[in-house]
């Protein structure tokens, strides 16, 4: 029972397009209720894109997961039972069904997708700095390469320069989202 009791990532099925409804639902849900002390943060996946429609900039904001939530907390009757029965919530992903608790996310793929989306608390050991030649890992612009123009250790977030059709720019990424480039 010592396992049940300890704070971990679950993922909860909603129906594709609620999802922040069912978080604002959830989140009212936990105040009423008074289950602050088992049920914590409420995660949307949500990460911003930047599409170029006629010849301009448009930030767009996509959702990698549709249809789920990230929910933190511990798995107590009472906060299994409340999450289970918020409006918009169709289960948990991970339960065998039968009435049986699911199995939490593994840490290394939570902190993965915490970090895709900027929410990490664990920092990125970098190697590179300032000035350096670097390729971009994920995203719209994965296998790109550019220069960074500068670090903040802060949101762990690098300024790299790219050239995009012909021109300069400055673009934005998570530290865990690039690579030094070996000259």
């Amino acid at each position: 029972m010592e396992e049940a009791q300890k704070k971990q990532w679950y993922v909860v099925n909603t129906y594709a397009g609620h999802e922040n409804r069912v978080k604002e639902n959830l989140e009212r849900r936990v105040k009423t209720m008074g289950l602050e002390d088992c049920l914590f943060r409420i995660v949307v996946a949500e990460e911003k894109e930047i599409e170029y429609k006629n010849g301009k900039e448009v930030e767009k904001i996509r959702n990698p997961f549709s249809g789920y939530l990230f929910v933190e907390m511990i798995m107590t009757d009472e906060a299994w039972y409340i999450v289970r029965n918020t409006p918009g919530v169709t289960g948990f992903i991970g339960s065998s069904g039968g009435g049986a608790k699911p199995f939490p996310v593994a840490e290394d793929e939570m902190e993965a997708i915490l970090r895709r989306l900027g929410m990490s608390e664990k920092k990125v050991q970098i190697d590179f700095e300032v000035g350096d030649r670097v390729r971009i890992l994920n995203g719209a612009f994965v296998n790109s390469e550019g220069t960074v123009e500068s670090l903040d250790d802060d949101t762990q977030i690098a300024t790299v320069q790219l050239i995009l059709f012909g021109r300069e720019t400055s673009t934005e990424f998570n530290y865990g989202d690039l690579e030094k480039v070996e000259l």
